[in-house]
Formats: C-alpha cells, structure tokens, sequence
C-alpha cells in the first residue's frame, strides 16, 4: 500500500528511522566525526534528520514523503517537493535493509510515477551517486533517463560531481 505523508505528525518516527538505518550509522562519520559511541551519534543523525522534516522539509511546497508498507511493515520510502510549476525534485529513495532485492524500491518508485502521471504534465528529477548501481538501475527500470554527469541538489541548489543527474518527464 502507498502511505502519501503531507505533514510531520502523520509520520511514524521509528519506523521511518528503521528504514534509513543503514544510511543513519554511514553518516554518523561525517555529521559527529568526534563521537565514539555510534548509538549515541546514530541517536544525534535520527534526531537531525527528523528535525530536517520537521522544521524544513514539511514547509516546502508539495512536500510529500511516500512509504511503500506491507502488512503494517514500512518497506521503504521517498520524499518529493515542488521546485517549480510541474517541476518536483525526489530524493532520499532507500529500502530497509533486511528488506532490499525484493523489489521495493521499484515499486514505490513506480508507484510514485503513477500518482504524478494523475496530475498531468510533470519532470520528475533526482540525483544519484554514479557508485550507486542498484538505485541507478532502479530508476531507469521506471523510466528515468540520465540527462546529466553532474547531480543537482534542487533543495541545496548545488552540483555534485559525484552524482547523475536523472528526470522523468511526463509531457
């Protein structure tokens, strides 16, 4: 089933948390570099990146996180906001690890496309890590293309050298 959340209250923290565990305990090196206990950084990410939601994400213009869940279990998720008129940018696309190569991933985000598609006209951009093959392999298998070497942060307004730069368009 498809969760569309459009407000910080309707989410549900730990099972949020639960899906970007892996990603949470990856950037405890790079946000609390001095702390030596990783629950206790692990603890300082959750909070930062709730807080993120909370006071930043929701206020943007068609903030939406959308959970694929399955028998009350959150198999993973997304977030997508509007950055111009029939322009929204997606990111933050992650499954639960015990619960990956099982399809989730394309079927949120499939499922996601299907939800724009009944608005009409759209792009769709997200940016990737060019070492993440299984996300990029995801994205194309739901019908993004790579129309950039160079990933652009709509939130943060950057480039990153690091990332693609995919879109899917929906004219």
């Amino acid at each position: 089933m498809l969760i569309k959340i459009s407000k910080f209250e309707d989410i549900d923290s730990k099972k949020l948390m639960d899906i970007y565990s892996e990603s949470n305990f990856e950037n405890t090196d790079y946000f609390f570099p001095d702390e030596k206990d990783k629950s206790k950084a692990v603890k300082q990410v959750e909070d930062g990146f709730l807080n993120f939601l909370k006071i930043e994400f929701f206020k943007k213009d068609d903030a939406i996180y959308w959970v694929l869940e399955e028998n009350g279990d959150w198999k993973c998720a997304l977030r997508t906001c509007k950055v111009e008129e029939n322009i929204y940018y997606l990111e933050a696309l992650e499954t639960a690890p015990c619960q990956r190569k099982r399809g989730y991933g394309s079927k949120l985000l499939s499922l996601v496309v299907e939800e724009f598609k009944k608005m009409g006209s759209f792009k769709l951009c997200d940016c990737v890590s060019k070492n993440n093959r299984a996300s990029l392999a995801v994205h194309q298998k739901c019908g993004f293309q790579i129309v950039g070497d160079n990933g652009y942060d709509y939130l943060r307004k950057e480039t990153n050298e690091y990332d693609y730069a995919l879109e899917y368009r929906c004219i």
